[in-house]
């Protein structure tokens, strides 16, 4: 049935996703990748952090432009135009986010604030910790988002007290200066160095590049939480929240509703349009790039030039928490350490909770496509998803595959991979499906276009680049 698109909302009952969506990537690249790069150059690299979250907001606008206009998840599109697109997204998505590097963060700063040798039992504790907590038959969302923002409106301002405690006018300058590539002189590069500095690691810079933001298949998710929100089209659209916690096959509509396309459609596609794209301007890209540069201005100010040079784990988190505590109070340096472990909890509960919705609702596409009927226990398939995500991170810790960094790294490269797939599945897919009335303009296309390139050119070198280190 066709149906006409629905008025906008007030401004200020969008605000959710976005939240989401920046929280799930907080632990990786905000709080561990972008401060560790800093920990070793400097700020000059700080350029890539602004380029990767201004690429994941205009990616991000086309995958909500999509569930706008369709009242349905990207998948569902996806689906219908590439036959083998659900199998591709499970498995790129349990790949990319099964490698528990987050909860090993978190386990690690956790076992040195409480005097543990060991942190690989700690990270097996959270592990099941999470697992319980998302099956206790709760809703999550309205969980997520509560938590999200109360971590990044008191977190981001408790950054920025701190930096503006600790950075002298230099470390400012350096920031500035790093935000268009011009890096400082060290013993490595004794002239300074424009955007790349000499012995940076191209996996790990590509990592946090493409963790700028979200990530992976997990920018995906912008899409479900729009149709959760109900902004739209997903006015029309049945809730998958609650199928996500009935435990009965359940008839499951996962299709959206026809627009008319009217003018008065257009128009008001037009103006949630701009009420979205203002929303995540201001939530994703303005206060996720805050959050990044003050973490980043933090490390310089507190382990730069303090750490080995040739580390290559999160040791750069306990000097900037020993700093704090000696140039104001060691209760600041603890109150740090803690603030990183919550950070990071939260992020793996968001990305293991999201992994899972993503991977049953692909499964559930495929499983209605092949029997042909829309009695689905989502529930059961949820749980599985979640529950083998777990057990997977669990049987890595077991045989000692436990270094954080070490597994941040792998899962950030093959997530900047699946970004560069899904990149060039959504844009095809909104060029041939959405109506040109509500397709992006020109310019847009054009910068969507190079994103999809960098990431094809940067992924390709980075692989190119660690296999010839194994051969």
């Amino acid at each position: 049935m066709v149906k006409p698109f629905p008025s906008p909302i007030k401004f200020a009952k969008l605000l959710g996703p976005s939240f989401i969506i920046l929280a799930l990537g907080l632990g990786s690249g905000e709080v561990i990748l972008w401060p560790f790069l800093v920990s070793k150059y400097g700020l000059g690299i700080a350029w890539g952090a602004l380029l990767g979250i201004t690429f994941q907001y205009f990616m991000n606008m086309e995958i909500e432009r999509y569930s706008l206009i369709k009242g349905e998840s990207v998948f569902v599109g996806m689906n219908k135009k590439f036959k083998i697109a659900a199998y591709w997204f499970i498995f790129s998505t349990f790949i990319g986010f099964g490698i528990p590097g987050i909860i090993a963060a978190s386990a690690k700063v956790f076992s040195h604030l409480f005097g543990f040798a060991d942190h690989k039992f700690i990270a097996m504790s959270f592990l099941a910790v999470i697992g319980i907590v998302l099956s206790s038959g709760k809703t999550v969302y309205g969980m997520m988002e509560k938590i999200t923002k109360t971590i990044l409106l008191i977190g981001t301002p408790f950054v920025f007290i701190l930096s503006l405690m600790l950075a002298s006018a230099t470390d400012w300058t350096a920031l500035a200066k790093g935000l268009i590539g011009i890096g400082e002189s060290m013993s490595s590069n004794p002239q300074g160095y424009f955007l790349f500095p000499v012995g940076i690691v191209l996996a790990t810079f590509l990592a946090a590049f493409a963790y700028a933001g979200a990530g992976g298949n997990l920018n995906l998710t912008q899409s479900i939480y729009v149709k959760e929100k109900g902004y739209g089209m997903g006015k029309y659209s049945q809730r998958m929240s609650s199928l996500f916690r009935h435990h009965k096959s359940q008839e499951i509509k996962l299709e959206g509703e026809k627009c008319d396309y009217s003018k008065k459609s257009i128009s008001n596609f037009k103006k949630w349009w701009k009420l979205v794209s203002y929303e995540h301007l201001i939530v994703f890209w303005f206060i996720g790039l805050l959050t990044m540069s003050f973490l980043m201005l933090l490390s310089y100010s507190t382990a730069f030039n303090k750490v080995n040079a040739q580390s290559a784990d999160i040791s750069f988190v306990i000097t900037e928490s020993l700093q704090i505590g000696k140039a104001i109070s060691p209760i600041f340096g603890t109150i740090f350490l803690i603030a990183v472990i919550i950070m990071l909890f939260q992020t793996q509960l968001g990305v293991l909770d999201s992994t899972s919705r993503i991977m049953a609702e692909n499964f559930a596409l495929k499983k209605m496509q092949h029997n042909k009927k829309h009695k689905i226990n989502l529930s059961k398939i949820y749980y599985s998803f979640l529950w083998a995500q777990i057990i997977f991170g669990i049987i890595l810790f077991s045989f000692n595959f436990k270094e954080p960094l070490t597994l941040i790294v792998i899962g950030a490269v093959i997530n900047a991979i699946a970004m560069f797939v899904h990149l060039g599945l959504v844009n095809w897919m909104n060029f041939k499906v959405l109506p040109k009335s509500v397709q992006a303009p020109i310019w847009r296309k054009i910068i969507l276009i190079l994103i999809f390139i960098f990431f094809g050119i940067f992924s390709i070198v980075t692989l190119i680049n660690q296999f010839g280190k194994l051969f």
